[in-house]
C-alpha cells in the first residue's frame, strides 16, 4: 500500500494507558492503517520521529466553543495545544433551538460564548449545517444546552420554575436535538435560568436522555459550602433515571473547603461500587473563568442587563445585595468564598483600563470601596464581562487530576479579547506542569485521561487511540522542549514542544506553524 503519511521510530503512547514503545505508523486518507515496532518499507511523506512522543489527538470533553467554530472555523487555539476534538454546549449554555424572540439567548451567550451573528439556525440540524457549511479544523461534538430549551419552552421569563406543559416541551425539544445527533444533555444548575428547574423537570428530561442513552454533563447547583449535597443532588438524579452522568470541572471552592475533596472523591467512588455511571471532567488550574455578573445572588440574574443595570442604581438594593453576598443561602457567592483580592478582571469591554486587576486595585484606583466600584462596573458594562477566580488550592488540583474517574477537559471560553490560558494552552499545561515539572503520574496514565477515556465515555470507537484502524487525529510532541509559554496577561502565547498536529488524516499544525486546514468532522450520535 503507497501511504499518505509515515512516522518513523516514534516513542508510541497509544492511549491505552500500556507502556510507551518504539514504533512506526502509517497513514492513508483518515486512517490509522499500520502501527508496526520496524521492519516496514515507508512511502509517502516520511517523518523521523525520533525521540519525539507520538500519541492519538487530546480530546477536549468540556468546551464552549459553540460561536468560535463559526467566527474562527479554523479553531487554532485548540490545534495549537494538540487539540483535535471537542465537545460544546456545557454548562447547559447554547445557541439552539431558538423560538422567535430570544434576547435572553442572546444575551447568555454573549457572555460565555462572545458576540456572532446572525443565528440564522432555529434547530441543531439546522446550527449543525452551518458548521459543516463553514467547517472545523477539530472535530466537533455537540451537547443539548439546557438553558436554550428553557428559553424557548418559558418565553420571555425562563427564570421561574415550568408547567407541565413547558415540561413537555422541553422534552420533545430534546427528543428532537437528540434525533438530529447530539450525543447529550448538559445543565448549568449554578446558572439562571437552569437553576430555577425543579426536580420533576430535571427527572422528565433526563428519562428522555436515559431513553437515547445519551450523556448528562453538568455544573453542579453548589461548588462551595453546598458542595457535597450538590453532588449527592445529581447522584440521586442519575439513581432514579440510570443516566451516565459526567460532573464537569469538579472542584472545592473556597479555602475552607478544600478539606471536603476527599469526601467528594469517595462519594463519587462509592456511587460507582453501587452501580450509578459518573465521572468527571477538570482543567488543570486553581483558578476559573466565568462572567463578572455571576458573582450577583442568583435571583438577580434573572433579570435582563438593563433592568439589572437600573435596579444597580438604588443603594438601597445595592445594600441587600451586598448582604447577600457576604451571607449566602444556598448559593455559591464567589466573593464569600475567595474574597476581592482573588478575583481579576479578564476582560471588561466597557473599561478596558482595568483587564488584569483585581477588583480591590479596581476599588483604589476609583476611590471607592469594593462593592461600590463592583456594581458600578456592572452598571457600566456594554459588552463581555469576564473574570479569573483563585477557587482552589494546588494540593487539590492535583488530587483531581489523579483520581481513576478524571477525564480531561478545558472550560474555554472565547468571549472577550482576553481570557484565561486554558482557552489555549490546558492540553500543553497539564503536560508541562503535571508530568514534566511533577511527574504526578505515568505519560502514559496522563495521556490516556486525555484520549481514549473521554473517547470512550462519548461512545467514539474509532478514535482516542494509535491503533489500525482508528482515525487519523495524532499529536506528536518533543518531551525534552515541551513548554506552556502562556500567562494571565499573555495566554495565548505558543509553546514550545508542540511539532505536528493531525486531524483525520490532514496536517492542522507542522513544525510550529498553523495551517488552517479544516479537516474536522462533526460527530453525531443516532438512534
Amino acid at each position: 500500500m503507497e501511504y499518505d503519511y509515515f512516522f518513523r521510530n516514534a516513542t508510541i503512547v497509544d492511549g491505552s494507558g500500556q507502556p510507551p514503545f518504539v514504533g512506526d505508523v502509517a497513514i492513508k486518507d483518515d486512517m490509522i492503517v499500520k502501527v508496526s515496532q520496524g521492519g516496514d518499507s515507508p512511502s509517502g511523506t516520511a517523518f523521523d520521529a525520533t525521540n519525539l512522543v507520538l500519541c492519538p489527538g487530546f480530546i477536549d470533553i468540556h468546551g464552549h466553543s459553540d460561536l468560535e467554530v463559526l467566527r474562527n472555523p479554523s479553531m487554532d487555539p485548540k490545534i495549537m495545544q494538540g487539540i483535535t476534538t471537542e465537545v460544546a454546549g456545557n454548562c447547559g449554555v447554547g445557541v439552539y433551538p431558538l423560538s422567535d424572540e430570544n434576547a435572553a439567548l442572546y444575551e447568555q451567550a454573549q457572555d460565555i460564548l462572545g458576540q456572532y451573528s446572525p443565528f440564522t439556525w432555529k434547530s441543531f440540524a439546522e446550527y449543525a449545517e452551518v458548521v459543516g457549511r463553514k467547517g472545523s479544523g477539530t472535530n466537533m461534538a455537540f451537547l443539548q444546552g439546557h438553558s436554550p430549551l428553557r428559553f424557548f419552552a418559558l418565553g420571555g421569563n425562563a427564570n421561574r420554575p415550568a408547567s407541565e406543559t413547558e415540561v413537555t416541551i422541553m422534552c420533545s425539544m430534546l427528543e428532537k436535538s437528540f434525533k438530529e445527533g447530539c450525543i447529550g444533555f448538559s445543565s448549568g444548575l449554578y446558572y439562571a435560568p437552569c437553576l430555577f428547574a425543579d426536580r420533576k423537570e430535571l427527572l422528565a428530561l433526563l428519562r428522555v436522555t436515559k431513553q437515547y442513552d445519551r450523556l448528562f454533563s453538568v455544573h453542579l447547583r453548589c461548588e462551595g459550602n453546598d458542595i457535597l449535597e450538590s453532588i449527592e443532588e445529581v447522584l440521586d438524579l442519575a439513581r432514579l433515571t440510570g443516566v451516565r452522568l459526567e460532573i464537569s470541572h469538579l472542584k472545592a471552592i473556597g479555602r475552607v473547603n478544600q478539606i471536603l475533596v476527599p469526601k467528594m472523591l469517595a462519594m463519587l467512588e462509592h456511587a460507582r461500587m453501587e452501580g450509578i455511571d459518573v465521572l468527571f471532567d477538570q482543567y488543570p488550574y486553581e483558578y476559573g473563568s466565568t462572567s463578572l455578573f455571576s458573582l450577583l445572588p442568583p435571583h438577580y440574574l434573572r433579570l435582563d442587563r438593563g433592568d439589572l443595570q437600573k435596579l444597580l442604581k438604588s443603594p438601597k438594593e445595592r445594600s441587600a445585595i451586598k448582604d447577600e453576598m457576604q451571607d449566602p443561602d444556598g448559593w455559591d457567592s464567589l466573593y464569600e468564598l475567595c474574597g476581592w483580592d482573588s478575583i481579576t478582571v479578564l476582560s471588561l469591554d466597557s473599561n478596558k483600563q482595568y483587564e488584569g486587576l483585581s477588583l480591590t486595585e479596581i476599588a483604589s484606583l476609583r476611590a471607592q470601596g469594593p462593592f461600590d466600584s463592583f456594581f458600578d462596573l456592572l452598571m457600566e458594562e456594554e459588552g463581555t464581562a469576564l473574570m479569573i477566580d483563585i477557587t482552589q488550592s494546588q494540593d487539590s488540583v492535583k488530587r483531581i487530576l489523579s483520581h481513576p474517574l478524571m477525564c480531561f477537559g478545558t472550560d474555554a471560553l472565547y468571549a472577550g479579547d482576553k481570557t484565561h490560558p486554558r482557552s489555549f494552552q490546558a492540553a500543553v499545561h497539564l503536560l508541562d506542569k503535571y508530568w514534566k515539572q511533577q511527574n504526578l503520574m505515568p505519560l502514559e496514565m496522563l495521556i490516556s485521561k486525555m484520549t481514549l477515556e473521554p473517547a470512550s465515555r462519548l461512545g467514539l470507537s474509532d478514535r482516542g487511540k494509535v491503533m489500525q484502524g482508528y482515525k487519523a487525529d495524532l499529536v506528536i510532541f518533543d518531551p525534552a522542549s515541551l513548554q506552556d509559554n502562556s500567562t494571565e496577561s499573555d495566554p495565548s502565547a505558543k509553546p514550545d514542544g508542540m511539532v505536528l498536529v493531525m486531524v483525520n488524516g490532514k496536517l492542522s499544525f507542522f513544525e510550529g506553524e498553523l495551517t488552517g486546514v479544516c479537516s474536522g468532522s462533526l460527530l453525531k450520535s443516532h438512534s
